[in-house]
C-alpha cells in the first residue's frame, strides 16, 4: 500500500472572541455527550465567521485521519497554547470536558485582562487626540488671521509669538500635505513603540513610566500569574509547563523575562522559595506579600490554590485601580492641556499688549 500524502494544513488567525466560543461550546457540547465530529459541524452551523468555520472544517479532516484533538486544533490555529496543553493533558487522562471548561475560563479571563488595560488607556487617548485636532484647527485657520493684523500694524513679535506664527503661516501654505503627514508619523511611532514585536518593549517601558497606568499594569500581570497558573496547576499541568504558558500568555517584556527565570529554575531543580526572593527587580513585579504567599503555599502543598486566592485578590485591586485610574490622570492631561492652552493665549496676548502699550504712549 502506498503511504499516505501528509495533510494539508493552514493555520488560522483566530480571534480572541472567537475563541472563546469555540472552546466553552465544545465544552458544553462534549459535556452533553455529543461526539467530536458532530460537536464541531454543530459549531460551524452556529459561526458566522468564516475563517473559524475554515478551520473546524480542517479539524474535522484531521480527526478523520486519526489525529487528537488536541493536535488539530494546534494545525487549525484555534487555541492559545495554555488552552492545548489542558486539552492535551485531558485527553491523557480522561479530563478532557473539565479541562476544556477550565481552558474557557482562562481565554475569558484573558480577554478581560487585556479590557482592562486598554479601557484604561482610552481616556488619556481621547482627551490628548481631542487637544491635538483642536490645536492643529487653532494653528491652521486662526493664528495666520493674526498675522496678516500684527503685519499691517507693523507690531514686534515675541519669540514666541512668531514661533506661534510662523507655524500658522506654514499650515495655511502645507497644510494640504503637512497634517496628515503628521498624523501618519503618529500612527507610524505608536505603532512601533506598542505594535512592533522587535521594539514594544520601548512603549511598555514608557507605559511603566506613567503614574496610575504603572500600578494597573502590575496588577493586571499579578491577576494573571495568580489566576492562570493556580487554574494550570488544579488542571494537572507541571509548575514548568504552567510558567512556559504564562510567558507564552503575557505581552509585557519584564515579566516574560521573570516567566522565563522561573522556568530555567525549576528545570534546574530550584523552587519558588530559592529563585523568586533573588530575582533582580523581583518585588518590584511581584509584591514581597504574593512572593511570601507563593513561598507558603509551595511549603505548605496548596501551592494552586494559594495562587487562585492571589489572582482574585488581584483582579479586585485592577478593578478598582481602573476605575481610579481616570482621577489619577487627569491632573496630568490638564497640565497637558493648559501648557498647549497658554503658549497659544501668551502668543496672541503679548504682541496685543505690547501694540495697546505704543498707543498709550503715543
Amino acid at each position: 500500500m502506498a503511504d499516505k500524502k501528509p495533510l494539508k494544513t493552514h493555520k488560522y488567525h483566530i480571534p480572541s472572541k472567537y475563541r472563546d466560543y469555540f472552546t466553552g461550546n465544545l465544552a458544553l457540547l462534549l459535556n452533553a455527550d455529543v461526539p467530536v465530529q458532530e460537536a464541531l459541524s454543530s459549531l460551524q452551523e452556529t459561526s458566522k465567521y468564516k475563517p473559524l468555520n475554515n478551520a473546524l472544517e480542517q479539524m474535522k479532516r484531521d480527526i478523520d485521519e486519526g489525529l487528537p484533538l488536541w493536535q488539530a486544533m494546534k494545525r487549525a490555529g484555534v487555541a492559545s497554547d495554555q488552552t492545548l496543553s489542558l486539552v492535551q493533558l485531558g485527553e491523557q487522562s480522561g479530563r478532557l470536558i473539565d479541562n476544556l471548561h477550565v481552558a474557557a475560563r482562562q481565554e475569558e479571563k484573558q480577554r478581560v485582562f487585556r479590557a482592562k488595560v486598554r479601557s484604561a488607556m482610552l481616556y488619556p487617548a481621547f482627551v490628548l487626540s481631542l487637544t491635538l485636532l483642536v490645536g492643529i484647527g487653532v494653528a491652521w485657520f486662526l493664528l495666520p488671521k493674526l498675522s496678516v493684523t500684527f503685519t499691517q500694524l507693523n507690531v514686534t513679535l515675541p519669540w514666541i509669538s512668531q514661533i506661534f506664527i510662523n507655524l500658522g503661516v506654514f499650515l495655511k501654505d502645507n497644510g494640504v500635505w503637512a497634517v496628515p503627514s503628521f498624523l501618519t508619523l503618529l500612527v507610524l511611532i505608536g505603532y512601533v513603540l506598542f505594535a512592533l514585536p522587535q521594539t514594544k518593549h520601548v512603549g511598555q517601558a514608557l507605559l511603566f513610566k506613567i503614574p496610575g497606568v504603572s500600578r494597573l499594569l502590575h496588577e493586571v500581570e499579578v491577576a494573571r500569574f495568580g489566576y492562570l497558573m493556580g487554574t494550570l496547576l488544579q488542571a494537572g499541568l507541571t509548575v514548568t509547563q504552567s510558567l512556559q504558558s504564562l510567558e507564552d500568555a503575557t505581552s509585557l517584556r519584564p515579566y516574560k523575562k521573570l516567566y522565563r527565570h522561573l522556568y530555567e529554575s525549576f528545570e534546574e531543580g530550584y523552587s519558588f522559595r530559592a529563585t523568586l526572593p533573588k530575582y533582580p527587580s523581583g518585588r518590584r513585579l511581584i509584591p514581597a506579600p504574593v512572593q511570601q504567599m507563593v513561598i507558603a503555599g509551595e511549603r505548605s502543598g496548596s501551592l494552586p490554590e494559594t495562587l487562585e486566592n492571589v489572582g482574585r485578590i488581584y483582579e479586585e485591586k485592577a478593578d478598582i485601580s481602573t476605575q481610579n485610574l481616570e482621577a489619577v490622570l487627569e491632573p496630568i492631561l490638564l497640565i497637558m492641556v493648559w501648557i498647549g492652552v497658554m503658549g497659544v493665549a501668551v502668543a496672541v496676548i503679548l504682541p496685543i499688549y505690547s501694540l495697546v502699550g505704543g498707543l498709550g504712549v503715543q
